[in-house]
């Protein structure tokens, strides 16, 4: 039986290698737009996210204006905008 040429890593090490983990950037959302911009997903999480920000309400606001006005942006942005005054 010969002898594993020494200047070449064995299998295992090369796999050890591998496992070993590098620092990753910091990971930051882009902002994403919504999903359609004339009409309120109310069932995709980033839907209410971007316009209840966008809104200035919480998510539980703009639910229930979606509830009472339907799913068309500006038919909520009107009726926020009336809520608030």
């Amino acid at each position: 039986m010969s002898h594993p040429d020494p200047a070449r890593p064995h299998e295992h090490e090369e796999v050890e290698k591998s496992k070993v983990r590098t620092a990753h950037a910091e990971h930051v959302e882009p902002e994403k737009g919504p999903h359609d911009p004339k009409e309120i997903n109310p069932k995709m999480s980033s839907d209410i996210h971007y316009w209840a920000k966008e809104f200035g309400v919480t998510g539980d606001q703009l639910h229930e204006a979606i509830r009472v006005h339907g799913t068309h942006v500006e038919k909520v942005r009107a009726a926020l905008n009336h809520h608030k005054s």
